[in-house]
């Protein structure tokens, strides 16, 4: 299983910018900026990234986002992260990004923009990793980061933007204060993609589905605690961007043996796996593939099939879709062969 999911074609549709930083890309941007916390000792990154609960994932979290003070920086991290994704054969990301955050440490907004195109340009004609951006307003920065994400979502609408998002803690954090703003981003032509229910319970994922007009959803870990919200979600075919060891790292879930995965599967729900913060938690997409496949007990075929739900509710044009899903379909019967 691990032979074949390291040769399978996959699209993976929740990863973090700055979450994706490789712990040698975080190492030289915290030996680059003396001044932060984040050790610059890549050795020492893997306990700097064992979080207590998910409110000290945040702050650890954001101490890497500090680290990320110019064009340059984004531009780096942004190229690298496609490196990473191609050794792992992802053809297709749609990569979240919190423009917010590194504005507000004075990048300006333009040159943020120009730093994350010119490295997804890179990226596709170097790399062969498609990625596309799905710009997010960090929650915990309240209304005042929703009103500039925006604004630069609508105003500088960058070629590869294709969605507008919420993150950051759930708690005592409302979806549906929210409302305009994601009214603003559809308006303008982008798919509604919150997080919600990963550390809070099911009325969370109702609220972005009624407020937010979610069209898909990140994480949806408390959807298998109310039967009508399951079979909402399958009925309507909205996905779940199911994150199985970042539920584990962050506490929303206590053990992968409790995970809801198998639940919402046999619910009928249409699930993705994917990665969230893939260096924070020690893991990638690989990782997270052989994780479900030994959740749902799949063999090379039903991966094959779970990989083929990504493309699907991805937001790749139909053709995009078509070709990368008949790749899948010529190396899992290669495999076969």
């Amino acid at each position: 299983m691990k032979a074949f999911v390291a040769g399978l074609p996959k699209a993976e549709l929740h990863v973090h910018h700055v979450g994706s930083a490789s712990p040698r890309i975080v190492a030289e941007l915290a030996a680059r900026h003396p001044d932060s916390t984040v050790p610059a000792d890549p050795a020492a990154l893997v306990d700097f990234f064992t979080f207590r609960d998910f409110a000290h994932f945040i702050q650890v979290y954001l101490s890497v986002v500090d680290l990320v003070r110019d064009a340059e920086d984004v531009r780096l991290l942004t190229f690298e992260i496609a490196r990473d994704m191609a050794r792992q054969n992802i053809r297709y990301a749609e990569l979240t990004v919190t423009p917010y955050s590194s504005v507000r440490r004075g990048i300006p907004d333009v040159a943020f923009v120009e730093a994350i195109e010119d490295a997804r340009l890179a990226a596709e004609r170097e790399l062969g990793v498609v990625l596309r951006w799905c710009f997010d307003i960090p929650g915990e920065a309240g209304l005042e980061s929703a009103e500039e994400t925006a604004r630069i979502a609508c105003e500088l609408k960058p070629e590869g933007l294709v969605s507008f998002g919420l993150g950051g803690p759930e708690i005592g954090v409302e979806r549906p204060q929210f409302k305009p703003y994601f009214d603003r981003a559809i308006a303008a032509g982008l798919h509604s993609v919150p997080h919600a229910g990963e550390t809070t319970g099911p009325q969370t994922i109702w609220d972005a589905l009624t407020a937010l007009r979610a069209e898909r959803i990140g994480h949806g870990t408390s959807a298998t605690r109310d039967p009508e919200l399951l079979g909402h979600l399958a009925e309507r075919r909205i996905p779940l961007e199911v994150c199985p060891t970042s539920n584990i790292a962050t506490r929303a879930v206590a053990t992968l043996e409790e995970h809801p995965l198998r639940e919402m599967v046999e619910a009928g729900v249409l699930v993705t796996i994917n990665s969230d913060d893939p260096p924070m938690f020690g893991t990638d997409l690989n990782t997270e593939y052989e994780v479900a496949a030994r959740l749902l007990g799949l063999d090379t075929d039903g991966v094959a099939a779970l990989a083929k739900n990504a493309v699907d509710a991805s937001f790749m044009a139909e053709a995009a879709k078509t070709r990368l899903r008949s790749e899948i379909d010529t190396f899992a019967a290669a495999w076969r062969g």
